[in-house]
């Protein structure tokens, strides 16, 4: 007569679980890629170059493209700094009043809703300057992207072993070469992704954009002072409209902005290598 030992049946029962849940739990992002390249790419392939060139006006959502890659330009130079010092400052004195303040202010704003941000900034910059503009864009989307940036800098920091610190400090060198010249390449990893979700955050938010950046769609960016489009600020306004053909030029953006998602993050992503520490 078979025998069966319970300790295997729970773990093979176990490993089951895990591996189904893991299927169910990338079903929804699997189906969400495969319907939005099932229909923005035909749209794509339809309009050919004319569609990622042209203005709205010609069938094209250029101008689109052109706005959301200024805008995560102009959100990087603004808050990719300034998170880094702030996550480096809350890494290096946790117990002081303003690192804890730092830490909580940090988890405040990721839960923060963005379309405020937008309110705030089109109260600061927009009404002031009396116009629309990539920098009030760009502004808003810094602030989104800095609390990511920040706590992945400070967590991925942690994780370097005291010893490292040590051993560098006993060589006589300074602080902020210790952070810079050691800490930082051992922790890049970490620090590099939460860089890429911040980035891939601001690239499709759509709320802040509604107070900052105005919608141009029929020419090009003329600056960061003057009014621009972006692809998720185009899909919300034209999923609007009851025209079919506004319907099939939404479909189409969303796969171009899939795509640019895909291309920021997955190469980069796939390119780092593991610092064994």
């Amino acid at each position: 007569m078979l025998r069966y030992n319970p300790r295997v049946i729970k773990e093979k029962a176990s490993i089951v679980a895990v591996f189904t849940l893991t299927i169910l739990m990338f079903l929804p992002l699997a189906h969400i890629i495969f319907t939005i390249l099932s229909r923005g790419l035909p749209v794509i392939m339809k309009g050919g170059l004319k569609f990622l060139t042209g203005t709205l006006d010609e069938g094209g959502i250029g101008p689109a493209i052109i706005g959301t890659g200024l805008l995560i330009v102009v959100s990087s130079l603004i808050g990719l700094p300034v998170a880094f010092i702030v996550g480096v400052y809350s890494y290096e004195y946790p117990n002081s009043v303003l690192g804890k303040a730092t830490r909580a202010l940090l988890q405040i704003m990721m839960e923060f809703p963005t379309i405020l941000v937008g309110v705030f900034v089109m109260g600061i910059l927009v009404i002031p300057m009396k116009s629309y503009s990539a920098l009030a864009g760009g502004l808003a989307l810094a602030i989104i992207l800095m609390p990511y940036v920040a706590i992945y800098t400070q967590e991925s920091l942690r994780q370097i072993p005291f010893t490292y610190r040590e051993a560098a400090f006993s060589l006589g060198l300074p602080k902020w070469k210790v952070i810079l010249r050691i800490l930082v390449p051992l922790a890049r990893k970490g620090i590099l992704t939460g860089v890429l979700i911040g980035i891939s955050k601001v690239a499709g938010e759509t709320a802040p954009l509604l107070f900052t950046i105005g919608g141009m769609y029929q020419t090009y960016p003329q600056g960061i002072t003057k009014p621009v489009g972006a692809l998720p600020l185009l899909i919300y306004t034209l999923i609007q409209s009851p025209a079919k053909e506004h319907h099939e030029i939404a479909w189409g953006a969303s796969a171009v902005l899939l795509l640019i998602f895909l291309a920021l993050f997955l190469p980069i992503r796939l390119s780092l290598k593991e610092v064994k520490i």
